[in-house]
């Protein structure tokens, strides 16, 4: 378990589309084998140290005839914002992809001095 030592908490969340590959025929439709797409995301503000973050994946849209493989993670977290990372392997075809994603950490608090 993660314990803030802070007195003002933020939370802070949002949703990226990371890919429509479906359109152009782009990589995670027609390609095969190990793919990746990463999307930095930033925060509305920083927060105080580094905050906890969590993503899920809140849509997608996959083809019937192959198997679903994926891996949605967070990484490079930091005080302004951090990268979400899908990956898929073998002949998974996804048309598209939309991560929703949740922040917690300390924010500034006027009590909060820098001596």
């Amino acid at each position: 378990m993660r314990v803030f030592d802070a007195q003002a908490l933020g939370v802070e969340q949002g949703a990226v589309m990371l890919f429509t590959d479906f359109r152009d025929n782009g990589p995670m439709w027609a390609g095969s084998g190990e793919r990746e797409v990463r999307r930095r995301v930033a925060f509305s503000r920083p927060f105080f140290a580094l905050p906890s973050v969590s993503a899920h994946i809140g849509l997608w849209d996959t083809d019937s005839q192959t198997n679903l493989r994926a891996d949605l993670t967070v990484e490079n977290v930091a005080k302004d914002g951090f990268e979400l990372v899908f990956r898929t392997w073998a002949d998974t075809r996804i048309a598209r992809l939309r991560a929703d994603w949740m922040a917690i950490g300390p924010v500034p608090h006027p009590d909060n001095w820098e001596v």
